[in-house]
């Protein structure tokens, strides 16, 4: 059965926003349907500063993207609950379909 979903991004860095706090809310209070934390090994945003693991780089503020998915309406109501509790500057979202069984 296929299901009409929206897959949510936050990008932000080490560092500059709580990464725990926000997978327990995501988890604990909105009960999203699945949270994925990645950390990329290279990235750079608005300051266009590039954040990479190289050996000389003395700063491990690497990107990080907290990724989830719910169905449309659900992310309508976590996305401005999460701005309010969160200073996250960029959040993207999109439609997807999930295919389960």
């Amino acid at each position: 059965m296929s299901q009409n979903h929206q897959l949510v991004r936050i990008y932000t860095l080490e560092g500059e926003a709580p990464v725990d706090d926000v997978l327990r809310f995501l988890h604990d209070e909105e009960r999203v349907s699945g949270v994925t934390l990645i950390r990329a090994v290279a990235g750079y945003g608005d300051s266009g500063k590039l954040h990479t693991t190289a050996l000389l780089s003395l700063s491990l503020q690497l990107p990080l993207i907290i990724e989830f998915f719910d169905t449309s309406e659900r992310v309508a109501a976590v996305i401005p609950r999460l701005r309010e509790r969160f200073e996250l500057r960029h959040i993207v979202h999109w439609p997807v379909t999930v295919d389960a069984p």
